[in-house]
Order: structure tokens, then sequence, then C-alpha cells
């Protein structure tokens, strides 16, 4: 008796906080619909992610365990460790800029069509049109961040199998059947609802955590043929592009070093695309945007630091790390080559298994984010059959047809890497530089029209007056970056379908060197151009109200009740 009266008290105390916690969260969640019904839609979404949860989807889209393992090849053959060592720190903040200013419009704008929305609404003029073109660059950026994030993936795959099974061959045809189950795999988790989505995502982040700190430890403390960290500041052997030369081709590998860090630190709008599944979207969006960065930043510098030391002290240790060897030609596998060599078998195969299910929260967040964007740009009419990709599915109030739309062009674009010549697979640096312009480029326009529009009103959370200064200096940075992803690699590229012979035994094919980015996204943006000019400036108005509060409240009640 004496325990039951003394525990009933606590047990009451109890049940009124945990009221009172909830009742917070249902009233924030209404003041989330009102917001959004004042921007002109319903409630169709289910609203039930956290702050953490809106975190962990950009958190696992810019994947450290996926861009800093399967780009490493790429620091290690232009600048070399000096670049690997300060390019997280250099990215980082001019990345943390763009950041900062797309959160200061989200936190006004917290909507699933994100970008091309804020473009709209942004514009002094022509809204509907920036809105198309950012819209655009926006979902082709995405598609590219699932192909290339996937197709890396399926490479990782293919390693580990060969780790157990030496007879197991790395051809394009192989990886690219990996490549299309990985797809599948990720468009069935997402057709199960965002509840699915929300566990997953909040796994991810520990697993990258976690995975970080092993993967660091181990390599910091088991090699024992290593250069350490006396070696983190070194540059690269000359010659292993292709360019020599003095300072310039110091200053220009140096440069495209950068876009080691640039590529992984990529894909953080996934927290605008969720924001109208978040529980008080218009502060916890634009944080998780920040927080994903320099988190990222920070946990990516300590990886490929661990990483850079652990490389052997043999010379020619360092390109066979890079380029990789009879059976094995893939530059993405240079991690796995380097972790391979730097400790035991079994511990090798545990920490590439690390990186893999990194790898494949990365894909599963990045079909998310790009779902959410199909589906708000269908919402508005902008895409050809937009009725079918902005339906919503009724059992678990996700876009289904909009998640395997993004799937299937993510497979389409992956067929770039049948293409090969001498061995060698061009796609993936493409799609690279595809997925990175393409999002950096919708980041970009947005950005320009806050910094321009005076009449801008600013939400909860903003840059309390320092808004142009950043956006600024965002602008002048994405510009940069594009013009490195443009730049040739390797050299000699000219002419683009010729070849150089240096020996009987090395003839270098012209295209495995060209650079193809730059081409495609001029083709790209010139057919949106001629779609915009030919047809969709007669049709295309930009975001469209779903009508009055009653009908908006009308569609919620209908979804409810399905």
């Amino acid at each position: 008796m004496w325990y039951r009266q003394n525990t009933e008290p606590q047990r009451s105390h109890l049940h009124i906080v945990w009221g009172q916690i909830m009742s917070e969260q249902i009233s924030v969640a209404e003041s989330d619909r009102q917001d959004l019904h004042d921007l002109g839609y319903a409630q169709e979404l289910h609203r039930g992610l956290g702050w953490f949860s809106n975190f962990a989807i950009s958190f696992s889209i810019i994947s450290i365990l996926a861009g800093g393992m399967t780009s490493y090849w790429l620091g290690m053959v232009t600048g070399g460790p000096v670049v690997i060592t300060l390019g997280w720190a250099i990215v980082g903040f001019f990345a943390l800029m763009v950041g900062m200013s797309m959160g200061e419009i989200c936190s006004s704008y917290p909507t699933a069509g994100g970008l091309y929305y804020w473009s709209a609404k942004l514009a002094r003029r022509n809204g509907p049109k920036w809105a198309w073109f950012t819209g655009w660059f926006n979902l082709m950026g995405q598609i590219g961040v699932i192909a290339s994030v996937d197709y890396a993936l399926a490479i990782f795959i293919g390693y580990f199998i060969r780790m157990f099974n030496d007879s197991f061959n790395l051809t394009t045809t192989n990886i690219y059947v990996i490549f299309l189950l990985t797809l599948i795999a990720h468009g069935l988790i997402n057709t199960f609802g965002v509840s699915v989505i929300k566990i997953l995502g909040d796994i991810s982040v520990w697993w990258h955590v976690a995975g970080v700190g092993i993967i660091v430890a181990i390599l910091f403390i088991v090699p024992d043929d290593r250069r350490g960290l006396s070696s983190v500041f070194d540059r690269a052997p000359e010659g292993l592009t292709g360019w020599t030369g003095g300072t310039f081709v110091m200053v220009y590998l140096f440069a495209l070093g950068l876009l080691l860090a640039q590529y992984t630190i990529t894909g953080f709008d996934a927290s605008a695309h969720v924001s109208e599944e978040t529980v008080g979207a218009r502060t916890e969006a634009p944080k998780a945007i920040v927080r994903a960065i320099y988190v990222s930043a920070i946990a990516g510098f300590f990886l490929n630091l661990a990483m850079t030391q652990a490389i052997p002290k043999n010379p020619d240790a360092y390109g066979v790390i890079a380029f990789g060897g009879e059976g094995d030609y893939f530059l993405v596998n240079a991690a796995n080559r380097l972790i391979s060599m730097s400790v035991g078998d079994v511990t090798a195969k545990f920490l590439v298994l690390i990186c893999i299910v990194a790898q494949f929260f990365c894909g599963m967040a990045s079909v998310t984010a790009n779902s959410r964007m199909i589906y708000a740009f269908s919402r508005d009419g902008a895409l050809p059959g937009s009725r079918t990709w902005h339906q919503i599915n009724r059992k678990t109030r996700t876009p289904t047809n909009a998640v395997w739309l993004g799937v299937v062009l993510s497979a389409i674009i992956g067929l770039l890497s049948l293409y090969q010549k001498g061995g060698y697979s061009t796609a993936f640096f493409a799609l690279t530089g595809i997925c990175v312009v393409g999002l950096y480029i919708a980041y970009a326009i947005p950005i320009y029209l806050r910094v321009t529009n005076p009449d801008f009103v600013e939400g909860p959370w903003h840059l309390k007056g320092r808004a142009k200064l950043v956006g600024w200096i965002s602008l002048v940075w994405v510009a940069f970056i594009t013009v490195l992803f443009f730049a040739p690699l390797f050299w000699p590229f000219w002419p683009p379908f010729g070849k150089t012979v240096f020996s009987a035994d090395l003839t270098v094919f012209h295209q495995n060197n060209m650079n193809f980015t730059g081409p495609l996204i001029v083709l790209f943006g010139i057919g949106v151009w001629l779609y915009w000019k030919l047809s969709a400036s007669k049709w295309f108005t930009g975001p469209k109200v779903q009508g009055t509060k009653e009908e908006l409240m009308a569609i919620e009640r209908e979804l409810e009740l399905k």
C-alpha cells in the first residue's frame, strides 16, 4: 500500500506532462497546416517527421560514407593529400553559406516544392519562367544524385562480392544489373510510407556516426605500414591526370580536388522537400539544412584524414589505390583498395560493409526527396502526365507514382555507364557533375532572387540582416564550382573521340578523359528553354492555389476517410 500511495502521484504527474507535450505537438502541427493553407496547399502528405528525422534525410543524402568514399580517388589524383585534408574546411564553409541562404527562404516558404516554389514567389517579374527553370534543373540534379549514388553503391557491392569470390567480374553489365536491383529496392522501401522512411532515416544517422567512428579508429590504430599524419599535406605524384607544369597546373589540380568534398556536400535541399511532412517546419527545416552541412563537413574531414594517413609507404601503392589494376579499373573503388591494403581481410570486409549500408541509406533518402519534388512540381502541372505523378497513395499518404518515376528516370540515366572504351566507363564523373551542377543551379536561382528582392518577408528563422552578404558569397561559389565541374580532369582530352598512342602498351582514348558534364548540362538547358518557348509559356503559370480554405479542408477530410 505504501508503494502504491507514493507512485500514483508520480504517474499522474507523468500523464500531465505527456499530455502537455502532445498538446504542444498538436498545436504546432495545426499551425503548420495553417501555414500550408496560407501558401495555397492542402495537407495531403502525412506530417509525421520531427526535427531529427528531417535532419536525418539531408544528412543521409549528403552521406560522407557515400561521397567521401566513392569520390576519394578524385582528391588522390588531383591535389593529393593536401586538398583532401583542406577541402572539407573550404567547401564546408561555402556550402554552409549556400545552406544558410536557402534556410532563410525555406523558413518563409516551407513547401514540398521547395526551390521552384521559392523562385516563383521571389521573382519580381516572370515568376512562372523562373520557377520553370528552377524546377527542371532541380529535377535533373536529383535524378543525377540517385543515379550516381546507386551506381557507386553497385560498384561497392561488386567489390564486396569479389572479396569473397575472385571469379566475379566487375563488368559494366554486372554493375548495371546490381544498380537496377538497388534502385528497385529503394523504390519499394519508399512505397511503404513515410513511417518506414522515418525509422530507417533515424537509424541512418547513427549508422553514419558510428560507422565513421569505427573506420577512423581502425585506420588510425591497425595499419603498421602507413605514411602517417606527417603526409596529409603532401601533394599528389606528378602526372597522374596527365597535366604537368608549374604553378598554374598545381593550382588547377588543387581546385579540381575540391570537388571531392563538393560532390559529397549536396542534396541538402531535401529538408525543404519534406517540410510539408515536418512538425514545426518553419524553424526545423532550415535548422536541419544548416546542421546537416556542418556535421557532415566535420565528420568528412576526420574520415578522409584517417584514410590519407593510412596510405601505405610504398610509392607504387598510391597509384594502384587510385587507378586499380587487372579486373578492377573502377576509380570509385579507390577507398576500398586503400582499406584492403591497410587492414586484414576480415576487417576490410567489415569496413566496406559499413560503407555499403550507409550508401544504401543515402540512395533511399535521395529517392524520398526526389519523389516529393516530383509530387509538388506535378501538383502545379509542370511535368508531362502531372495528374498521374501528383496522385497520393490513400493508404500511406505518400506520392507512390512519383517515387517510381524517379526510379525509372535514374535507371535511364544510368545507361550512360554501359558506354566504355578501352575497359573504362566514362559515366561516373559526368553523373556526379550533372547532379551537383544541376542542384546548385537550382539553389542559386532563388538565392539570387532573394538578394535582389527588397520586399522579401523573413520567416522565424533568418540571417539577421546578413542575408545579402551570405547570398552573394553563395552565388560566387556556385559559379566557381560550376566552372570546375565543367573543366577537364584528365589530359589529353581533345579531340573528344580521338586517341593518343604513348607506347605499344599505352593508348589513351580521349572520350575517357573528356568531361561531358558541360555539354550535357548545356543540352539539357537548351531543351528546357525550347520546351518553355514552344509550349510551357502558354500554360504553365507557376504554383497553383488548390482552393479556398474550405476546399483545402475538404481535400484533407477526403484523404482521411479513404
